[in-house]
C-alpha cells in the first residue's frame, strides 16, 4: 500500500495481498469451516422444513362450433396470465381458507401459493408450500377445484381439465442444507478475507528498509541485526543481578570464611581461660 501526499491515492500491491492471503490461508479455511458448520446447523435444526405440492390444470376456450381453431388456441395462450390472477384472487383463497379450516389470512396463504403458466401452453401449475406434506396436497387440490369453478364463471371458458392431481411430497423443498452450508462457508471466507484486507490497508508501520524508502522517502544507511541468543543472554544476566541484590546466598555455597575464623578464635580464648 502506498499513499501519496499529492493526490491522496492508495496503491495496493496485489503480490503482497496475495502473499498475505496465502500466509493466512489457515485462518480463511477455519472461518469458512466454522461459518459453514453454523449454516448447516441452522438449516438442519432451526429452520422449519417446507414441503411443496403441485397440481396442474388445462384451460380450453372456444369461440363457437364444435371444432377447435387456431385462434382459439392463441387466445387461450394469451389469457393464461389472466387465469393465474384469478387463481390467486381474494375470493378463491378466502374460500379455500374456509373449506380447509386454515388459520392463515389471505396474505399469509398468498405467500405460500405459487402460480406458474408454462410457456407456449395452456397449462397452469399451482404449487402450495406447507410444513406438513399432507396439508400441502389438500390445500393445492382445494385451490384447483375452487379456481376452476371461478374461472368458468368469470371467463365463460369451455372447460378446465385436471392435468395432474396434487402430489404428496416426500422430501422438503427448503431449506436446502447443501446450499446453506456452501453459502455459509463462502461468506465466512469472504468476511475473513475482507477483515484481513482492511487490517492490511490500515497498517502504516515500518517493517523493513523497503518500507522506509517507500513511505518516508529516505535512504537506509545501515541495518543493526538483533541476535536472539545474545538478547536472551542479556535478559538472563539482568535477572541474576536482580536476584543478588537481596543479599541471599544460595544454599549450595558453604559458610562465610570470616565467620568461621571468628568462631574458631572465640573457642581458643575460652580454652585458654579454663587452663588458667
Amino acid at each position: 500500500m502506498h499513499e501519496t501526499d499529492r493526490n491522496d491515492e492508495i496503491e495496493i500491491d496485489l503480490g503482497e495481498v496475495l502473499g498475505l492471503m496465502l500466509h493466512r490461508l489457515w485462518l480463511l479455511l477455519l472461518c469458512g469451516i466454522l461459518a459453514g458448520g453454523a449454516a448447516f446447523a441452522l438449516s438442519s435444526f432451526v429452520l422449519t422444513p417446507q414441503y411443496e405440492s403441485t397440481t396442474k390444470i388445462y384451460i380450453l376456450s372456444k369461440t363457437g362450433g364444435d371444432s377447435l381453431t387456431y385462434s382459439d388456441t392463441q387466445l387461450a395462450t394469451q389469457l393464461t396470465k389472466d387465469y393465474g390472477e384469478l387463481i390467486t384472487c381474494r375470493y378463491v383463497l378466502e374460500s379455500v381458507i374456509q373449506e380447509c379450516g386454515l388459520d392463515d389470512d389471505y396474505e399469509e396463504l398468498l405467500d405460500r401459493v405459487d402460480v406458474e403458466t408454462i410457456t407456449d401452453t395452456r397449462i397452469i401449475s399451482i404449487t402450495v408450500k406447507d410444513p406438513v406434506p399432507v396439508e400441502a396436497r389438500i390445500i393445492a387440490d382445494c385451490i384447483r377445484d375452487v379456481a376452476s369453478e371461478h374461472i368458468q364463471n368469470v371467463t365463460d371458458v369451455e372447460a378446465v381439465n385436471v392435468v395432474d392431481h396434487a402430489n404428496l411430497p416426500d422430501e422438503p423443498s427448503e431449506p436446502s442444507v447443501l446450499i446453506w452450508t456452501a453459502v455459509g462457508g463462502f461468506l465466512g471466507v469472504f468476511l475473513c478475507a475482507a477483515i484481513l484486507l482492511v487490517l492490511y490497508l490500515t497498517d502504516d508501520t515500518i517493517k523493513s528498509a523497503e518500507d522506509a524508502e517507500r513511505y518516508l522517502g529516505i535512504s537506509t544507511l545501515a541495518l543493526i541485526p538483533v541476535m536472539e541468543e545474545e538478547h536472551a543472554g542479556r535478559k538472563g544476566r539482568r535477572k541474576n543481578k536482580k536476584g543478588g541484590q537481596g543479599g541471599v546466598r544460595p544454599p549450595s555455597e558453604g559458610p562465610e570464611p570470616d565467620k568461621e575464623a571468628a568462631d574458631d578464635g572465640s573457642e581458643m580464648q575460652i580454652d585458654d581461660f579454663n587452663d588458667r
